[in-house]
Formats: structure tokens, sequence, C-alpha cells
């Protein structure tokens, strides 16, 4: 695990990267962060989207730009992803956060969100953004764990439309 590092999204990953998605839909688990469930057999075009949307280009008027990392081990396996957001509007200020992330299933309970987690937040203070928002559902412990973990400081919770409650927190970067 200490090898793990932060990667730009790039077509050196691709096979792994697939196998991390289809992991994924494979659990039939909701993909996080939102950024994973977009479909990638168009790879370059997938990553083309990654870069628009890190310069904030060709992204709809009620989005922020955001920056998107893959977790990968020494052997390319790619455990994780990462979107930043580089400034709040008001959705995500009450429920989406500066930083959403995601371990693949099969590499979950290994410490890998800790870490994501960690190296998110130095990215985020490479941004600019000096106190990050995170967010989890109320029925994630294992998030919130790593959440508080990572120093995160609790803020009130936000209860959407359908009834969940999101939980808040601002993390010093």
């Amino acid at each position: 695990m200490d090898n793990a590092f932060l990667a730009e999204p790039g077509f050196e990953y691709r096979d792994e990267y697939i196998d991390f998605y289809e992991e994924w839909l494979a659990s039939g688990e909701s993909i996080v962060p939102w950024v994973v469930s977009r479909e990638p057999s168009d790879f370059e075009g997938m990553l083309q989207f990654l870069r628009q949307n890190e310069k904030g280009e060709g992204i709809p008027e009620d989005w922020v730009p955001s920056s998107t990392y893959w977790l990968v081990a020494e052997n390319k396996r790619v455990i994780g992803a990462v979107n930043i957001r580089h400034r709040l509007n008001e959705k995500l200020l009450q429920s989406g956060g500066h930083i959403g992330y995601g371990i693949r299933p099969a590499e979950r309970q290994k410490g890998y969100a800790s870490l994501l987690l960690s190296l998110a937040l130095e990215k985020a203070k490479e941004l600019g953004i000096t106190k990050a928002l995170v967010a989890c559902d109320d029925w994630n412990g294992a998030s919130e764990k790593t959440i508080l973990k990572n120093g995160g400081v609790p803020d009130a919770s936000f209860t959407e439309e359908d009834g969940n409650i999101v939980k808040r927190f601002w993390i010093e970067t």
C-alpha cells in the first residue's frame, strides 16, 4: 500500500482502469466519485472529457471545474479514484464537497481510502483550497472514519430531498 500513488488519468492505465470500472459495475454498488460512472469504451474520449473538466471547458453551467486522479499501485493496478472540485457551488456546499473519492470493492478495508484522501488533500492545497469540504452519506461509517482520520471537523449535516442525510466535514489542507 505504501507504494500507491496518485496518477493523472492516462492511456498507459487503460486496461487496469477498465478492469477497475468493470469490477465496480459487477458489484452492483453506486459508483463514486461520479466521474468513474462514465463508460470507458471510448477511452481517449473519456480522457479528453476529464481534461476538459479540469479546464472548465464545455461543462454544464451549474458545474465547477474539477481534477480527477487515480490511485495506482506499483503494478499499475487502479485501486481508486478521486475527483477534486476547484470551488463550491450551492449544491456542492450542501452535499458534494470539494472531494469525492472511491476505492474498488476488492481493495477496501486495506487503508487505501485514507491514503487516497490524504493525497487528494495535498492536491487540493496545490489548487489553492485551504479548507476542503468532504461529505459522506450518514450510513457510510467507513467513509466517516476515513474523513475523521484525515482531520475532518464535523459541520451541520444536510438532508437531501429524498431524505438521505449527508454528513459534512471541513479539513484544513
